[in-house]
């Protein structure tokens, strides 16, 4: 791995200190890799005693030890044979391993002073005391190379700054990014669970919270897309496996599939929605008049991912797409493209992301199709970004299978990314399903089609809304509006009566007249980061009124009814933001 900056240099050094720190302490343990990596660093051991925060305290005071002795990175060269006897004296067979994997004629060693050694390109600091500022954070299993064949590793995580204000702005962001944890929160606010031991791992259970504030993100994006031409479509779950061996994801993607057998052949359950698609634009005769035509799908899919891998909504066996598929002819690619951009920037506003990364990735080792087409297509692609004036960055490599991409990716409230939307272009799967329409003169032509998802998967983009809200959601999405909370059991019918008002006029309303104190209930209420809390007693049902707490912001005191619909509604209609005070 080559470090290019200077913090990637500080921290990949930070981590040869570490491996030394637990060598120093623990002899026996055997050493692997250790590479810096976004915001830290990570080294890989081999040790059958589980590491203990315990550990970690001792691990960080040998480091610091380390350091104090300010001693210097220094590289030497080995001949190949060379290196691999003496690592073997050293019992480390992960290093062996490493270097007969090589094809260099001599390999690279880096030395921490005098007294330890590590198979390392660098480039490193100078010395160890230029690491001013560090924190070992957890620790995790890891399969050695990410074989699960292989041996299961201890991988500590670490974190190395320039300075400890900048170590501890990190750290704080650390701190309430668990806070907004949506695993944690999901819980809090009975919203889902992903693990259910009857049921099985990676599979989400919607509570009725859940539910409703999905319905509300769902019945936004499809009124979106009918807005836009879109005509709504559904396709199976299952589909034959011939189809897939068409569609080349039998090829690219079978081991990320659920495969079984019906009457004897062969069935998939579907990883994505585009093959179905292309069968329901097969069913007609299509005009070159007929397009650009647009098929949108929530469509459920279900992906075979391991079970170290699986993370709260992140990262799930089932979850559906906003899936949608463009037909188009060759003169309207540029056009669909920059629309389908001009719908991502609206949608992602309306959610309250404003800050968007927008990277091109291009054809990767393994794909389909003609190179020519491929060219043909990123240049589209890249275009119509420069026809709207994005900054984007090249990601080379990382196209889908059958085309280059777009991908939007969604700053949070933290300065985190998140992966949403995407927009690729495919030349190779209309002509492997030998899709057409009729052309000015009379002729069968292929199509383009491009994949547009704008919300990705509703799974990652909910866990997204929950960790940039911390579950506050802005009134429009709340799964509860307004808590009505009567002070008296006299109080109960004015709260019924205008909750049947509330809810006439389309708003989320629940009653909370349970045999509790005032305060509780309106401290309950507010643990749930319900929007409005509206509290009634004597004054409030003889002058037809409420009294008003804002979420974040507080007692609003008493208003009018009609006042205070129509103030919401107004909220509600403009997807106003909720503005802590």
């Amino acid at each position: 791995m080559e470090y290019k900056t200077d913090i990637d240099k500080l921290r990949h050094s930070c981590s040869h200190v570490m491996a030394q720190a637990v060598q120093q302490l623990w002899p026996q343990t055997k050493v692997t890799i250790g590479p810096a990596i976004e915001n830290g660093f990570y080294y890989d051991f081999d040790r059958k005693e589980p590491f203990s925060d315990e550990d970690l305290s001792q691990i960080e005071k040998a480091m610091q030890k380390i350091i104090n002795r300010n001693l210097a990175f220094r590289q030497s060269f080995m001949p190949r044979a060379e290196a691999v006897k003496l690592f073997q004296e050293k019992g480390e067979r992960f290093k062996v391993e490493i270097i007969q994997g090589l094809s260099d004629e001599k390999v690279s060693i880096f030395h921490t002073g005098e007294e330890w050694m590590d198979l390392c390109k660098g480039p490193h600091v100078k010395s160890s005391g230029e690491i001013k500022a560090f924190k070992l954070l957890s620790v995790a299993g890891a399969y050695w190379r990410g074989d699960e064949k292989q041996p299961m590793l201890q991988r500590i995580y670490g974190t190395a700054f320039f300075s400890k204000e900048e170590m501890k702005e990190y750290l704080d962001l650390l701190e309430e990014a668990k806070k907004r944890d949506h695993r944690k929160l999901g819980v809090q606010l009975d919203l889902f669970n992903t693990y259910n031991e009857t049921a099985g791992a990676g599979l989400v259970f919607y509570h009725p919270k859940g539910a409703m504030l999905r319905k509300t993100i769902e019945d936004y994006i499809r009124e979106q897309n009918i807005k836009r031409g879109y005509e709504l479509v559904m396709t199976p779950h299952i589909l034959k496996g011939k189809l897939w061996e068409k569609s080349g994801h039998a090829e690219h993607y079978r081991e990320n599939m659920y495969y079984f057998s019906v009457d004897e052949e062969e069935y998939a359950v579907k990883p994505m929605n585009c093959p179905g698609h292309m069968l329901i634009y097969n069913s007609s005769i299509r005009s070159y008049r007929d397009l650009p035509v647009r098929f949108f799908e929530l469509g459920t899919v279900y992906r075979r991912e391991k079970a170290g891998v699986l993370h709260g909504l992140l990262r799930v066996r089932g979850f559906t797409q906003d899936d949608a598929h463009i037909f188009c002819r060759p003169d309207q690619i540029q056009s669909e493209v920059v629309s389908v951009i001009d719908f991502v920037f609206a949608v992602m506003n309306d959610f309250g992301f404003t800050d968007l990364a927008i990277e091109l990735s291009t054809r990767p080792e393994k794909f389909i199709g003609d190179p020519k087409d491929w060219e043909s297509a990123t240049e589209s692609l890249e275009k119509a970004l420069k026809e709207r004036k994005i900054l984007y960055q090249i990601n080379e490599g990382d196209g889908a299978f059958y085309g280059p991409k777009i991908d939007v990716k969604l700053k949070d409230a933290l300065g985190r990314l998140w992966q949403c939307a995407t927009i690729q272009l495919d030349f190779s799967l209309p002509e492997r399903f030998d899709l057409h329409y009729v052309n000015e003169e009379g002729k069968a032509t292929r199509p383009i089609m491009i994949h547009r998802a704008i919300l990705g998967s509703i799974e990652r983009f909910f866990g997204a809304l929950i960790e940039h809200y911390a579950g506050a959601f802005p009134l429009w999405l709340a799964p509860t509006q307004i808590l009505l909370i009567p002070i008296k059991e006299e109080h109960g019918a004015f709260a019924a009566t205008l909750k049947d008002d509330l809810q006439n006029q389309g708003l989320r309303v629940i009653i909370d007249g349970r045999n509790e104190s005032l305060n509780k209930r309106i401290r309950e209420g507010t643990m749930q980061k319900i929007p409005y809390l509206l509290i009634m007693g004597d004054k409030e049902v003889q002058s037809k009124a409420v009294s008003v707490r804002k979420y974040g912001v507080g007692d609003q005191g008493s208003q009018n009814l009609e006042d205070f619909i129509k103030n919401i509604q107004e909220e509600i209609k403009y997807k106003k933001q909720l503005v802590i005070v």
